[in-house]
C-alpha cells in the first residue's frame, strides 16, 4: 500500500492540578476554543471540546504525523502558558501531570460529542473522579488509585 490512511478518533481527558476548580466563564469558552486551536495546529482535527470547572474533554481525530503523547504535551503546555495571561487569578494554573485517552468508534462519535457538550449538567450528579473511574472501567484500564490523582 503506497498511502498511509488513518482515521483515529480520540477522547482525551485531563484535569487541573489537584482538580482545582479554576475554569469558569468568561475564560471557559475561550479556553475550549484555544485547546481546539492547538489540536488543529498539530493536524489533529478537533471535533468537540468541553469540560467543567476542574477538567476538560477533547474529542479529535489524531493526526498520523504526531504521537498522542506529544499532542497532549503540546495542548497542555501551550494552554497552561496562555491561561496565565488571562489574569492574576490564573498565575498558579497547572494541568495535572497525567491524562486519559480513549479510542472512539466512528459510530459513537455523535454520542461522545453530546456527552462532552453536556458536561455542566452531567457534573451536577457526578464528580470528575467518579467520571474518570467510569472511563477506566469501561475501557478495562488497569490503574492504581494512588497514582491517578497526583
Amino acid at each position: 500500500m503506497g498511502q498511509s490512511l488513518v482515521k483515529n478518533y480520540i477522547h482525551i481527558v485531563f484535569s487541573t492540578k489537584h482538580r482545582q476548580p479554576l475554569i469558569f466563564p468568561p475564560v471557559e469558552e475561550e479556553l475550549h476554543s484555544y485547546l481546539g486551536g492547538i489540536c488543529n495546529k498539530f493536524d489533529s482535527q478537533v471535533i468537540k471540546v468541553g469540560g467543567y470547572t476542574d477538567h476538560v474533554h477533547i474529542l479529535c481525530r489524531l493526526s498520523k504525523k504526531i504521537p498522542l503523547m506529544k499532542l497532549v504535551e503540546k495542548v497542555k503546555s501551550h494552554s497552561s502558558k496562555w491561561i496565565k495571561t488571562k489574569g492574576p487569578e490564573y498565575k498558579n494554573f497547572y494541568w495535572q501531570d497525567g491524562y486519559g485517552a480513549f479510542s472512539v468508534n466512528p459510530s459513537q462519535v455523535d454520542i461522545v460529542i453530546r456527552y462532552i457538550a453536556n458536561q455542566h449538567q452531567h457534573h451536577k450528579k457526578k464528580t470528575f473522579q467518579n467520571e474518570f473511574r467510569t472511563f477506566l472501567k469501561k475501557y478495562k484500564v488497569n490503574y492504581d488509585e494512588r497514582y491517578v490523582w497526583e
